[in-house]
């Protein structure tokens, strides 16, 4: 059994190997120190709200990390999933559509408008995962991008 909690200061170091293993998925370079001075600035200035997966035992087995922004045309708060990973060895045991679940389940909490989430064309595990958890492909809007 899976249980989600929000991310508290203590749960860093739990937090931190996951991140960083998200980080190697997208083809970035291992780094636990950098991933860690990212994480406590971001949560630090309350810039992330996140939630961490853990297992039956208490092991941490995946996290999500969101950020808000606002929409002036719908007059609500959008959040954006960042960052959702479950590590490989513990996957189709429940812990995505958990975190998934809390995610929503807050976004709702706070009356935003609306969740959106970016993930790379060629990741169908993710995408099967956020597809069962009712979200849907933007077919409305081109996402446009500058690389600075």
């Amino acid at each position: 059994m899976t249980v989600v909690v929000p991310l508290a200061p203590s749960d860093l170091d739990a937090l931190v190997p996951l991140f960083d293993a998200y980080r190697v998925f997208y083809r970035q370079q291992s780094d636990p120190a950098l991933a860690r001075a990212y994480l406590e600035k971001r949560l630090g200035a309350g810039e992330y709200v996140g939630f961490l997966a853990r297992d039956a035992g208490g092991r941490a087995v995946g996290f999500a990390l969101m950020s808000q922004t606002f929409s002036s045309v719908g007059l609500k708060r959008i959040w954006l999933l960042n960052d959702i990973f479950v590590d490989p060895s513990t996957r189709k045991t429940g812990a995505g559509a958990a975190l998934m679940k809390a995610v929503e389940e807050f976004a709702r909490s706070t009356g935003a408008g609306r969740l959106d989430l970016f993930t790379a064309r060629t990741n169908a595990t993710a995408q099967s995962v956020y597809r069962r958890a009712g979200w849907v492909e933007d077919a409305d809007y081109l996402r446009f991008q500058k690389r600075l």
